[in-house]
């Protein structure tokens, strides 16, 4: 069996888990709506079709956040989730509010402008996530988390996320199996940051690569050396990838609390035991 097809899911059981996900954080809240940026590509859009059907639909807002070099095409289809799924929705134009600081600083290149983008959407998304009443949902999945293909503060920051422990091969099946419509599912993945930019160009390999080498090394535990063996790719990329993934390991973490006391947010404290009002000594 190749290792593509062991990343096969049950997609009837994701969807129960995943939606079960949604409904069990979203109430822990004390809320019962939820906000998501909409940008017509595959992995919010899966997030989308999972909060509508937790949630319904008339509590998920959602929110086309455009720049002015946004493609044209990604508006298009995120309309047509917002019309599939019956979505309350926003537009809201990030440009004259990145531009003052994309503007400022001369020397600024793609990814610098590419991060303000994506913090300006972050804090849109807070914004209209207080004014709306819902927590800020998730878009990014277990492949992008793995290799740092995030922004900290930026795609990043968000209240739960419901696809993050799905590789992109998986988000691709879930997606299909919810019907996620055909020009989503079929187009390249782009965080469309800027005109023509796509992922893959951007990491230097493509994401059914990835995703064979990280199921290895991170699910199986393969060591570097058996994953190149088992995959057959050359020894210096599964390296590559893994020492991403190691030098990214600080964005899928809250910032790290020095321990001073006996209980540590982040350390010993890390959840809570009881979400049913109790707040005396346990």
């Amino acid at each position: 069996m190749s290792i593509l097809n062991r990343l096969e899911i049950n997609t009837d059981l994701a969807t129960r888990i995943l939606t079960g996900f949604i409904r069990d954080n979203i109430a822990k809240a004390g809320t019962k709506r939820a906000v998501l940026g909409l940008s017509g590509g595959i992995d919010s859009a899966l997030s989308a079709y999972l909060s509508a059907v937790a949630l319904g639909p008339e509590n998920v807002l959602a929110l086309r956040m455009p720049y002015k070099s946004s493609s044209e095409a990604s508006l298009l289809d995120a309309e047509t989730v917002i019309e599939d799924l019956g979505l309350p929705s926003l537009t809201v134009d990030i440009t004259p509010m990145c531009d003052p600081l994309i503007e400022r600083f001369t020397d600024m290149g793609n990814v610098r402008q590419g991060n303000i983008m994506a913090r300006m959407r972050m804090l849109t998304l807070y914004d209209q996530s207080a004014a709306w009443g819902g927590l800020v949902m998730g878009t990014s999945n277990k492949t992008e988390f793995l290799l740092g293909y995030s922004t900290i503060y930026g795609d990043s920051g968000v209240a739960l996320h419901p696809i993050a422990d799905l590789y992109k091969y998986q988000v691709r099946q879930l997606a299909r199996a919810l019907g996620v419509p055909d020009s989503i599912l079929n187009k390249a993945p782009s965080a469309d940051l800027w005109a023509g930019q796509t992922d893959e160009d951007e990491l230097g390999f493509t994401y059914d690569e990835a995703d064979q080498v990280l199921y290895l090394l991170v699910d199986e535990r393969f060591t570097v050396a058996d994953a190149a063996e088992e995959t057959g790719y050359k020894l210096d990329f599964v390296q590559r990838i893994w020492e991403r993934v190691k030098a990214n390991h600080y964005k899928r973490t809250m910032p790290n609390i020095a321990k001073v006391s006996r209980r540590t947010i982040g350390h010993d404290f890390l959840y809570l035991r009881d979400y049913t009002g109790h707040h005396g000594r346990l």
